[in-house]
């Protein structure tokens, strides 16, 4: 069961760097309840860059809809992505979420 998950998480960070660097133009998927594009474009301002930007409405939005111990499972994929994971799993609680257990370091 755990290689399955470890798999399947190196799957997900695979296709992940494959989105960034093809300008993500790669078709969307599924991941813990939400479409990984539409997490990419609207989130992508607040969790990367020197200086990163509050999170938007939309992303907020794409936040409530995730299931996020599902996704913090995949917190050790983002720095390939350009993503501070510090600031990802700062997301919910910017949100007006609680942050699961599962997102601590």
């Amino acid at each position: 069961m755990a290689a399955n998950r470890v798999l399947g998480m190196l799957l997900v960070g695979i296709w992940l760097i494959a989105l960034v660097l093809v300008g993500g133009k790669t078709t969307a998927f599924p991941i813990c309840n939400i479409d990984s594009t539409e997490m990419m474009n609207q989130c992508l301002p607040a969790v990367s860059g020197k200086s990163p930007k509050p999170p938007s409405k939309q992303c907020c939005a794409v936040v409530r809809k995730a299931k996020l111990p599902c996704l913090c499972g995949y917190k050790n994929v983002l720095p390939a992505l350009g993503i501070q994971p510090k600031l990802a799993l700062a997301l919910p609680k910017k949100c007006g979420l609680a942050t699961p257990p599962e997102c601590n370091f």
